[in-house]
């Protein structure tokens, strides 16, 4: 069924009045609104009507209105207008972006935290699953004693990774030495997943009575680097859902906290892959500790066929329109970094 206009604007004022104020909306204020030139008995027959047809819901303790999932899907897809940054706000991201644009390890994680500081709300951020892995950029053996070694492993990233390797004999300083330098003669400056098995055969054999150091030195460079990338996922501001009314309740807000853990970062919502955002409000997401939230995702080309993502998690009573532009404009200021390319202009 059409909405008439009537509605649409009634709609369009219970959604954004109930999103600034956490109140339920009744027919007498959206009557003293500026611009509105229905009675109240008009408004309250229209709301009536947005009840019955599934838009608006009435608390019990409340004669005001409040919108449903099915209202906020309506005001989303057919009444929001596009928010445009102010030009604060856009200053103060494009700040934040630059001061950060050198730290290529860190951009995503730093886009996350700078993401929830603007929204107030918990944020995810993820890099591809298929991204490209640092390389070694040297390997250091540090004697401990006769019978054992610390080998450290630093990344192209400048990530130090290190284990304590004790050997069923006493080894010669000269010998770590030698095995250091066959290590970084062979196996730095390229990907771990293009370390091949002859490689380190070969490797192995030149390395005489310590050739079986050689595959078990690997084997901790290669499972700690995957490993590392595997868990490539940030989540911030969880907290800040103990801000809102919705969550006072002790329970639901433990419910939402404890399922925002990296562990199960697999499960935090995507945008299909022909969309570049995707909004889900309340039992629109699968999950079921989702189901009384909204979730704002956008995702970001990062070159190579590779894409990055970044949510935003809420109450169902978020401002969709400020979240969404908050995310787009992150988004793509990613996408110009990875892509080599200059950071868009703000014009808030």
């Amino acid at each position: 069924m059409e909405m008439s206009e009537r509605k649409r604007r009634i709609l369009r004022a219970v959604v954004e009045t109930y999103i600034n104020t956490a109140e339920p909306v009744g027919s007498k204020t959206l009557a003293q609104m500026s611009g509105f030139q229905f009675s109240s008995a008009t408004i309250r027959n229209e709301m009536a009507d947005l009840e019955a047809l599934g838009y608006l819901e009435q608390p019990h303790t409340s004669a005001g209105r409040i919108p449903t999932p099915l209202g906020y899907r309506f005001y989303v897809n057919e009444l929001m207008n596009a928010y445009r940054l102010t030009v604060e706000e856009a200053e103060r991201m494009r700040r934040l972006l630059h001061a950060r644009i050198r730290e290529l390890d860190k951009m995503v994680s730093e886009a996350g935290r700078m993401l929830s500081q603007m929204t107030r709300f918990p944020v995810y951020a993820m890099s591809p699953a298929s991204r490209t892995l640092p390389t070694v950029r040297r390997f250091e053996i540090v004697p401990f004693d006769s019978r054992s070694f610390i080998v450290m492993v630093v990344t192209s990233t400048d990530e130090v990774y290190n284990k304590l390797i004790k050997l069923p004999f006493e080894h010669r300083p000269e010998d770590l030495r030698r095995l250091a330098g066959l290590l970084n003669s062979y196996f730095t400056d390229r990907s771990v997943r293009d370390i091949s098995e002859e490689m380190i055969l070969e490797c192995a054999s030149l390395a005489g009575s310590e050739g079986a150091l050689v595959s078990l030195i690997l084997d901790f460079t290669v499972n700690t680097i995957e490993a590392h990338a595997d868990r490539d996922v940030f989540l911030t501001g969880t907290s800040n859902i103990l801000n809102y009314p919705e969550y006072q309740n002790v329970e639901k807000a433990r419910e939402l906290m404890d399922f925002l853990t990296e562990e199960n970062s697999e499960k935090l919502p995507e945008p299909d892959e022909d969309e570049d955002m995707k909004i889900l409000i309340g039992p629109e997401n699968v999950e079921k500790e989702l189901r009384a939230a909204s979730v704002v995702v956008v995702s970001y080309n990062m070159g190579g066929g590779q894409r990055g993502i970044l949510g935003v998690v809420g109450p169902t009573r978020m401002n969709y329109a400020k979240v969404a532009a908050n995310l787009a404009t992150i988004a793509e200021g990613l996408k110009r970094f990875f892509s080599g390319g200059l950071l868009p202009p703000f014009d808030g």
